[in-house]
């Protein structure tokens, strides 16, 4: 307190003088993408209405990566979510072998990651060459060092090229959260990070309410039973997004200034009501395992009473919960149709893809490898047993490592924080996050999940600031005052 706050280097990579020129260049692609996504439209072709816009977002992107790297982050945390709604490759539920690598790569998502790493790459070149980074985290290292093992996972795989891709989608989870612990360096960078994130959760609950509201397709229909997915192609992806930003959200809730915690309230239920929609178990049993340990973890008892009549008032409502219970303990030949819930299915299909990892036991089949050698064309439903059977002996230390670092950097942030405060709320809601996280990899695939893992990642890394004495600075307008805090924790 009294001491002015760090001012940080401005990160800056081009002179500003060089983006008259470039402005001009983007005034005449701007022009040019819209007379060819206009034939686009004439034609009926999707990928040439949408791939030319999606060139000319991507060239200012990468103007905004130059000149301000943050504002860059910031806008990619907040608009990641909602580019899955014009994605372009088809759907491939549960598996990469639907689309073919060329499918993939042109989708606006893939492009941003494409985009991201090599703006990070520049960015931590130019921190490097001025001196100014600070030490890497211990959860950084095996993070990098699971990286290395999905690249050597080439060494065996079936089909090399999808598994460069897979190894790049993890790559970008692993590079976020090296930029986030280089970003963060004060509680209000901290903090705005975090409202870019709840920005990413605005974007689809509005589009997943327009579709209700105006009848375009935001849900995924499976038999009998129709589940919500929103502007993602599988209801599991958007359950698990919905998951981990609802958690955050009732940890730190209490501690929100009152003119924003309202409408955090409001946006929060809506996700848990569309969560609760997607009738997706794994999402659902996360979250009330991590809505119970923030309920230990900041004496609030009150969880635990929301938690039991939230169970209760969902299966009264939705019936679709009832019909996936009901399928836990169903039977279902291998090869028979969609996995659905069951329990017994995931047993079955376990005992089909762990003897593939005899193939090449030290690198593994491959990251994707998987869907490649099973008639399922499944991913595992296990993210254990996807680590050692695609990326072997190697790839599945590595990865129980990464655990490892994610729990004891949540533990430490805990440590480090004083009860009722803001730091404590933050450690407690990323150690829920990472709970459900855990639960969830250990019957769905989870590991490859961009888009859930870069929130999971941008909450740990806030979590990272607390537990390193996160330096403090003014008091940002975003907090709850003192009163407020005590009349809601008590």
């Amino acid at each position: 307190m009294g001491q002015p706050a760090e001012v940080l280097p401005r990160e800056e990579v081009i002179p500003r003088r060089a983006l008259i020129g470039i402005e001009a260049l983007l005034g005449v692609l701007v022009i040019a993408a819209a007379v060819i996504s206009a034939y686009g439209v004439l034609w009926n072709d999707t990928k040439l209405t949408l791939l030319p816009l999606a060139g000319v977002a991507g060239l200012a992107l990468a103007v905004l990566a130059l000149t301000r790297f943050g504002g860059f982050v910031l806008l990619l945390l907040a608009v990641r979510p909602i580019l899955d709604a014009v994605k372009i490759s088809a759907k491939a539920s549960g598996t990469s072998a639907g689309n073919t690598v060329a499918d993939r790569g042109v989708d606006p998502s893939a492009m941003v990651v494409v985009l991201f790493l090599l703006a990070s790459l520049l960015w931590f070149a130019s921190r490097f060459a001025r001196g100014i980074s600070k030490p890497m985290s211990p959860l950084s290292w095996a993070l990098i060092a699971f990286g290395i093992t999905a690249y050597l996972s080439m060494v065996g795989a079936q089909r090399p090229q999808a598994t460069a891709l897979e190894a790049l989608r993890i790559t970008s989870v692993i590079v976020m959260f090296l930029v986030l612990e280089q970003m963060i360096r004060t509680r209000r960078r901290m903090l705005r990070v975090l409202f870019a994130c709840y920005v990413a959760l605005l974007l689809p609950v509005l589009y997943t309410i327009g579709g209700i509201v105006l009848g375009y397709n935001v849900a995924e229909v499976q038999g009998s039973l129709s589940r919500l997915s929103g502007p993602f192609n599988q209801s599991n992806i958007f359950a698990r997004f919905l998951a981990f930003l609802v958690i955050f959200a009732i940890a730190i809730l209490p501690y929100v200034a009152k003119r924003w915690r309202t409408p955090l309230l409001i946006l929060t239920a809506a996700a848990a009501v569309f969560m609760a929609m997607t009738a997706t178990l794994t999402a659902l049993i996360g979250t009330a395992l991590a809505v119970a340990l923030l309920g230990h973890l900041q004496r609030r008892a009150g969880l635990w009473i929301g938690l039991v009549m939230g169970a209760i008032g969902a299966l009264a409502v939705l019936p679709g919960l009832l019909t996936r219970l009901a399928t836990l303990d169903s039977t279902r030949e291998l090869g028979g149709g969609a996995s659905g819930s069951s329990l017994t299915w995931r047993l079955q299909y376990w005992a089909e893809v762990l003897p593939l990892a005899n193939r090449n036991p030290i690198t593994g089949v491959g990251l994707t490898g998987t869907q490649y050698l099973t008639s399922e064309e499944k991913q595992p439903h296990n993210d254990i047993i996807r680590a050692y059977v695609e990326t072997g002996v190697i790839g599945l230390m590595t990865y129980l490592l990464v655990l490892v670092a994610l729990v004891m950097t949540v533990r430490a942030a805990l440590r480090q924080a004083q009860r009722a405060t803001l730091d404590h709320a933050v450690a407690a809601g990323a150690a829920a996050v990472v709970l459900a996280f855990i639960a969830s990899s250990m019957f769905a695939n989870v590991m490859s999940n961009v888009v859930c893992l870069w929130y999971v990642i941008a909450f740990v890394a806030a979590a990272n600031f607390i537990a390193h004495g996160g330096e403090d600075d003014d008091q940002p307008s975003l907090l709850a005052s003192r009163a407020e805090r005590r009349a809601l924790v008590g």
